[in-house]
């Protein structure tokens, strides 16, 4: 495949992505299977986040140290958690009704803040991630180490504030079908 067309995939694909999942989101609700119980996800999301954003600092480390090879293998890692964690959640938000934040004062306008930014900054580091893992996979290293300024913090970001938004809403999970 030719340079162009992987370039138009990674554009295509940071389009889909979260067309689909605002989609899946809001306009379709799979039916709970009787017996089995998914409300463990929010937690299980947030686990997830925690060992992305962990697995990102040690990935950092590994490059800052010059082990290239464990970097690769912690960076393969990275995305791989942050698949499972966008199947979870699509599944999740597939089932449960949307909990509502009950914070009130400041800690609701933290929480907001926390959350919008979380998800915009969600949809922009996806194209981020795909150049930079494309252009490391060629071999462009110059290429990758300028988009890796950008997409590293904001990955980090996201992977934390996934995690701060949970414990910021979790008291007011109520795990009632819609």
């Amino acid at each position: 495949m030719s340079n162009k067309r992987i370039r138009i995939s990674i554009i295509g694909v940071s389009l889909v992505v979260p067309l689909l999942v605002a989609f899946l989101y809001t306009n379709i609700k799979i039916v709970q299977v009787a017996g089995v119980d998914l409300s463990f996800l929010p937690g299980f999301n947030a686990f997830i986040n925690s060992m992305t954003f962990g697995v990102l600092i040690w990935a950092l480390i590994a490059v800052k140290k010059q082990r290239y090879i464990l970097h690769r293998i912690l960076m393969s890692s990275a995305i791989f958690l942050s698949v499972i964690f966008l199947v979870s959640y699509v599944v999740y938000h597939s089932i449960y009704s949307e909990t509502q934040f009950g914070g009130e004062g400041v800690i609701r306008i933290v929480y907001y803040f926390v959350l919008i930014s979380h998800i915009l900054l969600s949809a922009i580091v996806l194209p981020l991630v795909l150049f930079a893992l494309y252009y490391a996979l060629i071999g462009n290293y110059d290429v990758h180490k300028k988009i890796v300024k950008f997409a590293y913090p904001v990955w980090t970001y996201v992977a934390l504030s996934g995690v701060v938004v949970y414990w910021m809403i979790s008291p007011y999970y109520q795990f009632i079908l819609k």
